[in-house]
């Protein structure tokens, strides 16, 4: 893995990326769970394929390729297949992928207290039992034990949120959130990285989707980019959660329309103390290191955050 970092979890490991060949033009979808990952694998292939229809379903589209539910080798067979353009989901941030310059790597931010009122419910929504068993044909489970299950929820939300924000939570925390997108932040002039909020895609999605087919070079005109954002509203997506939700063959979902989940901003407001918003406070503080720019963008995005940010 030369000095690339090493993010490994019971449902997800980057070593998974060696060997794998990157080709000009690929897209890597980089972003931190629940955060707008589907929406942008959505965004891209509607680019992509010039429309809302598909060849495939989202997840042999565009599967995720450092996940634990496949072996490495059939997801590898997938995309070396693949004569469209390649846009690949991945959850580990960049300082664990391969880096290639002509390679545009996407990273999509989300306020991190949305992400973790999100998270909660898209575990409460996965069957374990199932993906266990999915991840042992695949790759095999004697390396559970490295992975102990995580202690049962507690029933006061402020308690899950204090865990979140110290960094003691179920494989999302605080601590991998933010530091995805530090490091993100800290590459945005660099050519092909090129960063997006889940605030912004709520905000004026026909606009970012213009801003994101700039950055792929794909020409979109304003009359276009609506009419395609209108096939990439969530009412839409849900409707094709069949074809659009991630790791559907696998049954993965108590309710896979549940997956889109019309979850808003803000939702977060009564699990905070005053004690707890402080610690907050502090924890982004230590991530920002004064960087108000980032601060601003982490939690509202481009536009509410009157960050300015390439392209």
């Amino acid at each position: 893995m030369s000095d690339r970092k090493l993010y490994r979890t019971m449902v997800f490991d980057s070593s998974r990326w060696d060997g794998f060949e990157l080709r000009p033009g690929d897209i890597i979808i980089s972003t931190p769970p629940k955060s707008g990952t589907t929406w942008t694998q959505m965004l891209c292939a509607m680019l992509i394929f010039d429309g809302a229809e598909f060849p495939a379903s989202m997840d042999n589209m565009s599967p995720w390729l450092d996940m634990n539910t496949r072996s490495r080798d059939e997801v590898f067979s997938i995309l070396e297949a693949q004569s469209h353009r390649r846009f690949i989901k991945t959850h580990t941030p960049l300082d664990g992928l391969p880096l290639d310059p002509q390679v545009t790597y996407v990273v999509v931010g989300r306020d991190p207290r949305d992400v973790a009122v999100s998270f909660e419910h898209h575990v409460a929504n996965m069957n374990f039992e199932t993906l266990i068993a999915t991840r042992g044909a695949a790759v095999g489970n004697d390396d559970l034990d490295e992975f102990p299950p995580p202690p049962p929820p507690s029933d006061d939300p402020v308690e899950r949120m204090r865990l979140f924000v110290e960094g003691d939570g179920f494989i999302t925390t605080f601590d991998s959130v933010v530091g995805h997108l530090r490091d993100a932040w800290e590459r945005r002039d660099e050519p092909n990285v090129a960063l997006f909020h889940y605030r912004d895609y709520q905000d004026d999605l026909p606009s970012e989707l213009q801003r994101l087919a700039s950055v792929l070079g794909v020409e979109l005109d304003a009359e276009r980019a609506r009419a395609l954002a209108e096939e990439a509203g969530l009412g839409k997506m849900r409707a094709r959660a069949e074809e659009l939700a991630p790791d559907t063959g696998h049954n993965h979902w108590h309710d896979t329309a549940g997956f889109f989940r019309s979850g808003g901003r803000g939702e977060w407001a009564d699990r905070f103390t005053e004690e707890l918003a402080a610690r907050y406070g502090e924890r982004v503080g230590e991530f920002a290191g004064g960087d108000a720019q980032f601060a601003a963008w982490l939690h509202d995005g481009r536009r509410a955050g009157e960050v300015d940010l390439p392209r």
